[in-house]
Order: structure tokens, then C-alpha cells, then sequence
């Protein structure tokens, strides 16, 4: 059974991390999220059904298909994103979601407001960035 939240909640550092309340926030956090760029896909298809690219001048059509091209992108980007938000409703229902993958510590209240699809700490991702740009650099 899911808890029922009143609708100003927001999870606080003051409260047992990760709580059944901080859970189902974040889900709705993350389903509400999911819904939005779900609508926006739809939009987008709709959208590009609509729109003909038989226009008669080629400027115009050039213009056109870098508009579809850049959609497309964002969307190829918005698919993947909803991967990620799947995968951490995953980690809601599995008990693990807001702590680290690598130290096993809590993510924190505050990073997981800004970035709910987190799977590091702080920390961890500054080391993780950190050996990103090393290995760039060899």
C-alpha cells in the first residue's frame, strides 16, 4: 500500500531517508515526468504526419527538414531519457533507488529533487566525470 501525500509535501533532509513518503514522491516525480515527454512524443508525431515536405522552394524545405531532423533528436534524447526514468521507478519498486550504485550511500533529498534519474552520489559522479576526462585526455 502506497502513502498517501498530502499535496505541499517535499521530502526533507529532516526525515529517515528514503522513507515509504520520500518513495512515493519520487515516483510521482518520475511518472509525472515520463507522462510529459510521453505527450511531447506524441505531439511531435503528430506534428511530423501533419507537415509535408513537398514544399515548393528549397529553402524552405531545407529549413523544414533540419527542423524535423532537430525534433527527431530531441526525441531520440527524450527515448532514452525515459528509459532512465523506467529504470529508477525500477529501483523505487526494487528498494534501491536513491543511493549510490557504486558506495551503496544515500544520493541525497537535494540531488535527487534536481536530478531524479541520479545513480551516483555527488561524489561519485565528480570521480566518475573526473576519470572521464583523463582517459579523454590520453
Amino acid at each position: 500500500m502506497r502513502p498517501t501525500l498530502s499535496p505541499d509535501y517535499r521530502p526533507s533532509d529532516d526525515e529517515e531517508f528514503m522513507s515509504p513518503a520520500q518513495q512515493e514522491y519520487f515516483r510521482q516525480k518520475l511518472l509525472r515526468w515520463r507522462a510529459e515527454l510521453l505527450a511531447e512524443s506524441s505531439e511531435t508525431l503528430f506534428h511530423l504526419k501533419e507537415e509535408s515536405l513537398s514544399e515548393p522552394d528549397i529553402t524552405d524545405r531545407a529549413t523544414l527538414e533540419t527542423d524535423r531532423f532537430t525534433e527527431l533528436r530531441t526525441r531520440d534524447r527524450e527515448r532514452k531519457l525515459i528509459a532512465k526514468i523506467d529504470a529508477a521507478l525500477q529501483r523505487i519498486e526494487l528498494g534501491t533507488y536513491g543511493y549510490c550504485e557504486e558506495t551503496d550511500e544515500p544520493i541525497g533529498v537535494r540531488r535527487l529533487e534536481a536530478r531524479p534519474i541520479a545513480t551516483l552520489s555527488l561524489e561519485a559522479q565528480e570521480r566518475h566525470e573526473k576519470m572521464e576526462r583523463t582517459h579523454r585526455e590520453d
